[in-house]
């Protein structure tokens, strides 16, 4: 997974629309359209890996966007991420033998770490595990809710149940193109030894070289691509 430093393009889903946040806040969301034309839009433009959130599922523990998810699976031939409302093993085993690649389990691996390892015995290299921050402490719910967690002692514990990466999410800066803050990338790099996604606050491609000099072994980007800050294209060349 993630041989290169990837750019990984976020499709974000709420009634089925793309849809990109301020801060993980609801009713802060502005649409981008229809979600398979964006998921072509940006494997055309050099995607090696689509970042799917089902945002009805992150908010309301149930996946409310599965046919919008199923179109992209048909369309594009790229490693699919999906999370959002995946909430036991058994939905997630289902979606991977579905054909997504990667499952971001959030409040479930919170709830429940063992799931973790529960979903790795059967596929294995499957789990991403998505620490999304604010203050500090990890927040789960879609972000509404604080655990008291630090991300990166709650890294290192999700990578000895065998996560195959930790999605970490700086949510004090998520959807506001206000910049990157690397200190809490490298702190949750620095205590795992399996990739780490870093996500929240691209605006400029210098943001993602700085996420890249963390460590990190790719970085989703949403609200900056679709604001058209900088192209996939050109993202892809300033790390390449």
């Amino acid at each position: 997974m993630f041989p290169d430093f990837e750019v990984i393009p976020a499709v974000d889903m709420q009634d089925g629309q793309v849809v990109q946040l301020v801060g993980g806040e609801r009713g802060t969301g502005k649409t981008y359209g229809d979600p398979v034309n964006a998921a072509e839009r940006w494997v055309e433009a050099g995607a090696e890996t689509l970042h799917l959130i089902d945002l009805d599922g992150a908010f309301e523990g149930e996946r409310a966007n599965a046919d919008a998810i199923e179109a992209i699976q048909a369309t594009v031939d790229v490693d699919l991420q999906l999370g959002g409302g995946i909430r036991t093993a058994e939905d997630a085993r289902a979606l991977l033998d579905a054909g997504v690649d990667r499952v971001i389990l959030g409040t479930a691996a919170v709830e429940d770490p063992e799931i973790v390892a529960e979903i790795s015995e059967t596929h294995p290299d499957s789990v991403l595990v998505s620490l999304d921050a604010s203050g500090g402490e990890v927040v789960v719910s879609g972000w509404t809710e604080s655990t008291g967690l630090d991300p990166a002692k709650a890294a290192g514990r999700y990578a000895e149940l065998g996560a195959a990466g930790i999605l970490f999410t700086d949510v004090d800066v998520e959807g506001q193109l206000g910049g990157v803050r690397t200190a809490p990338v490298e702190r949750v790099v620095e205590a795992v030894d399996i990739p780490v996604i870093a996500s929240g606050g691209v605006a400029t491609v210098d943001d993602i070289r700085a996420l890249e000099a963390t460590g990190a072994a790719a970085v989703v980007v949403g609200s900056a691509l679709y604001e058209g800050k900088f192209t996939l294209e050109d993202a892809i060349a300033a790390v390449e």
